[in-house]
């Protein structure tokens, strides 16, 4: 079985503010924001290579969602 992965998915502090770098900084096409409507569900994905998508999500939502402390930032949170 060949290891892989199809959906990375990163926590970052503000969702428009990450969002508005990896659409117009990176240039990465997305279909926007989605989940404003549900309390912890605001997310957006982005198309990459090889059928890959990249995700962002609030820390404190993923930390939510996770059941676990919604800690400051590490390199190695």
């Amino acid at each position: 079985m060949e290891a892989r992965f199809t959906v990375l998915t990163l926590g970052v502090d503000n969702v428009e503010r990450s969002f508005k770098f990896y659409t117009q900084g990176l240039g990465l096409p997305s279909s926007g924001i989605i989940g404003k409507e549900f309390e912890h569900g605001e997310a957006a994905f982005f198309d990459l290579q090889h059928g890959m998508k990249l995700s962002i999500y609030s820390r404190k939502d993923l930390a939510w969602d996770a059941n676990i402390a919604n800690e400051n930032p590490s390199a190695t949170g």
